[in-house]
């Protein structure tokens, strides 16, 4: 069984980089990073469920990632993107918390979110302001103009800054309120490199919700310290 899991990894993740140096406070800010993410996925309702979270360097993975068990699903509501939006600005908002600083290792992260932001008012037609438009461009016959003013633009743009704005302080009262428990699965991760779900229902008790996901591949969140979904949407 090891064998099996260990090729999945390898698959997933890329092999193990076994000569590369991470210095401790490196490593530190990595594994709260994970930690961020693997809590906030833990105590919100549509976030995917968690397989394992690993602070071992890989070839993609750089630096360490996460495996989901994603549900099979083909609509999304706006409470679903909005969970899975603070799921992945966990690892940038845990670093703010407990260094009161933050580094590069969300770039992946800022990009996702940044894009679902967007598909989330112009091609899904999810915000009040802008209504129900889509500007999405399936036959690319806006490729050299955009098919709305510059004051919708400046509207859109408002508009996705605080879809996100809103997130990351969603994202930031949770982790607050369940600091202790962003503690103690950093420092697990910084003990045993490893954690699988019984690991984390051991440490900080069973995840709060139903967990109806089908058997798919799971799905990746890479930190190099940066965060890319496997099976996309976003560590």
């Amino acid at each position: 069984m090891q064998d099996f899991q260990d090729a999945i990894d390898r698959v997933i993740g890329g092999l193990e980089k076994k000569n590369k140096i991470i210095s401790p406070q490196e490593k530190e800010i990595i594994a709260y990073h994970e930690a961020g993410h693997a809590i906030v996925g833990w105590f919100l309702q549509h976030a995917y469920p968690l397989l394992k979270v690993t602070i071992i360097p890989r070839g993609v993975a750089a630096l360490g990632y996460a495996q989901y068990i994603p549900k099979e699903q083909y609509l999304y509501t706006i409470e679903q993107l909005t969970d899975q939006m603070c799921m992945t600005l966990g690892g940038r908002v845990a670093e703010d918390i407990i260094f009161g600083r933050i580094s590069t290792g969300a770039q992946n992260d800022l990009e996702r979110i940044t894009k679902m932001a967007y598909a989330m008012v112009t091609v899904y037609g999810m915000n009040e302001k802008v209504g129900n438009i889509s500007f999405s461009d399936s036959e690319a016959e806006y490729s050299f103009q955009r098919p709305y003013s510059e004051a919708t633009a400046q509207i859109i743009d408002n508009e996705v800054r605080q879809i996100i704005t809103n997130a990351y302080t969603r994202t930031k009262q949770l982790l607050q309120n369940k600091r202790r428990e962003l503690e103690t699965i950093a420092q697990a991760l910084l003990k045993k490199e490893i954690l699988h779900k019984d690991d984390l229902e051991a440490l900080i008790g069973k995840r709060p919700f139903d967990e109806q996901a089908d058997h798919l591949p799971p799905q990746l969140s890479t930190n190099g310290v940066t965060s890319a979904f496997y099976r996309q949407i976003d560590c």
